[in-house]
């Protein structure tokens, strides 16, 4: 029984009774046992947990999980205290610090977004260690996709930001036209030149909550 101890848990629950998520939980049940599997089963619900219904007011939308040795944690782009960060969140950190002054801290772990209000949600939750998009199409993206329509049943502005063609993917979900859709291509190395440097998302964000009433998020990272 998944337990997100938040609002999440009522919102959700019905989803959890749904066949493809029985099949999915079925499928990561043998995966677990029988392959290396990232995130650790604890922490694959960790941007829910982390960030209730209730204090979502942006979102930062990846594709599926890290999937080298001790990066993942639960959280979109993030990575534990201890591990070098990866090269996306290299570029995200380049783009913060042209777009509000950022710091680079020496660490890459993004709990501190998360407890502002960012939901860190992966479009697919799990995946083989070394293996990417291992996990896609086996029943996450029809979870992920219910989180994105709650959200958009909120009556607060909620800031999504889409980077890359599978977070754009779910920019279908969201109708309502109080919540604003920032997009532009994935920060990885492959296509951050193209459009990620200078999207400016960060500020933007925060103009688009201040402007709503809302609380900007404090971008900068605690060392």
């Amino acid at each position: 029984m998944v337990n997100l101890g938040n609002d999440w848990d009522n919102i959700l629950a019905d989803e959890f009774e749904k066949e493809y998520y029985k099949e999915l939980r079925r499928f990561l049940v043998n995966e677990y046992r029988t392959r290396t599997i990232y995130p650790n089963m604890n922490d694959i619900f960790n941007a829910l947990k982390f960030t209730s219904f209730e204090n979502t007011k942006a979102v930062i939308l990846g594709q599926d999980p890290y999937h080298g040795e001790h990066q993942a944690h639960g959280l979109c782009f993030s990575v534990l205290r201890g591990i070098e960060p990866p090269p996306s969140l290299k570029n995200i950190y380049k783009e913060l610090e042209s777009d509000v002054g950022f710091i680079p801290p020496m660490h890459g772990e993004l709990t501190h977004w998360a407890k502002q209000g960012v939901l860190m949600l992966n479009a697919v939750l799990t995946v083989r260690a070394h293996q990417a998009n291992s996990h896609k199409g086996c029943g996450w993206e029809k979870f992920t996709d219910r989180v994105i329509a709650e959200l958009n049943n909120k009556k607060t502005p909620v800031v999504f930001l889409l980077w890359g063609a599978n977070a754009r993917q779910k920019a279908r979900v969201i109708t309502n036209p109080i919540h604003v859709k920032l997009e532009t291509v994935h920060p990885s190395p492959l296509s951050a030149y193209n459009g990620f440097f200078g999207c400016r998302h960060f500020s933007k964000c925060n103009e688009i909550l201040e402007k709503s009433g809302q609380t900007p998020i404090d971008w900068q990272l605690p060392e």
